[in-house]
């Protein structure tokens, strides 16, 4: 008679299976941060689209900011608050106001400009062509590193970048992503976005080593949601509407969707996996971010997907991905993963 599993287990106590290890864990929470990162994209392309009584487009991309600030301002404030009272219990200074106030000027570029830039934008390209150009934002980090840092680029780092920037001409070249009535404009504004995001990674390296990544990240999301609700108010003073309150059920679903799952519980999953795998290994499950897009915009959204957009994608992705290996390899400077950041 066969004896039942657990009867097996007992008599074999080697062969009983064991948890996930840490490392593993590690594995797990860095490809599903990357994953729900890139669901910010398909979140802002449902709320661009008609229903509930708003037209396409209705919504506009600073009322989109202000709901995904909304809801996770106040979860930075408890973790800034938390961050400053460890320090006190650990007998270290606080951090300066000096520090801080230049860490909330960087959130203004990282989290409020490059934000606008990106939402803007994905009212005119696709989901998936937003992701695959933001994708490129390391070859930007590379660019001032080399032009103000004096960073000499390695030979087989500008191949990778090559062979990225060839898959994004093979998609323009016959994609069926690269659609819209405005497709110029969407394009350079994501570029602009990727530009001034790698620009924010250069400069808040630094502020990074003096504050910590959690005082940093806090410092810079609640100056950055301070400016975008000033934004917003003075918008709607302006045009005399109140806009946010009279938002459908969907949109405001749709905001809270992006706080959280797209904004910080991925934040607190690409932590814990650099904790546990380091953020070389982190940064490369990274990857699945645009595929992870490209799946969710084609059975969620309904965006075409043809056969120059297969080869384009692969290419960026082995391009961009070879290169963001490498440089780590040959520890040259490029963008560090952090949390809540808009690339992912």
């Amino acid at each position: 008679m066969r004896p039942t599993l657990r009867e097996y287990v007992a008599a074999h106590p080697d062969n009983k299976p064991k948890p996930m290890s840490g490392i593993g864990w590690g594995y797990f929470f860095g490809a599903l941060g990357a994953v729900l990162f890139s669901m910010k994209a398909i979140f802002v392309k449902l709320a661009y689209q008609p229903g509930s009584g708003l037209a396409a487009n209705e919504v506009d991309a600073i009322t989109l900011m202000a709901l995904r600030l909304g809801f996770s301002m106040p979860v930075y404030l408890g973790i800034f608050y938390w961050a400053i009272q460890k320090l006190k219990s650990e007998g270290k200074p606080a951090p300066s106001g000096k520090n801080m106030m230049l860490a909330g000027l960087l959130g203004v570029l990282g989290y409020y400009i490059c934000a606008f830039l990106d939402i803007q934008g994905l009212k005119y390209v696709t989901a998936q062509l937003e992701r695959l150009l933001l994708f490129t934002y390391p070859v930007f980090v590379l660019v001032i590193s080399a032009v103000f840092l004096g960073v000499r680029p390695k030979p087989l780092s500008i191949l990778g970048i090559l062979v990225g920037y060839l898959g994004i001409i093979v998609v323009f070249a016959g994609g069926d992503i690269t659609v819209g009535e405005n497709l110029v404009l969407g394009t350079c504004m994501i570029l602009a976005c990727a530009l001034l995001f790698a620009t924010f990674q250069v400069l808040a390296k630094p502020m990074i080593t003096r504050l910590g990544s959690t005082v940093f990240t806090c410092c810079a999301m609640f100056t950055a949601g301070t400016v975008i609700f000033t934004h917003l108010i003075t918008q709607n003073v302006i045009e005399g509407t109140l806009g946010v309150p009279n938002l459908p059920n969907r949109i405001w679903l749709l905001g809270i969707a992006m706080a959280f799952f797209s904004t910080l519980i991925p934040s607190f999953m690409v932590n814990i996996a650099i904790g546990r795998i380091g953020a070389q290994s982190t940064a490369m499950l990274g990857l699945l971010s645009p595929i992870a897009t490209v799946v969710f915009a084609i059975f969620w959204l309904g965006e075409p997907f043809g056969l120059y957009d297969a080869l384009g994608t692969l290419l960026t992705l082995l391009g961009i991905g070879f290169y963001s290996w490498y440089s780590r390899k040959a520890e040259q400077p490029i963008a560090q993963t952090q949390p809540a950041a808009l690339h992912k």
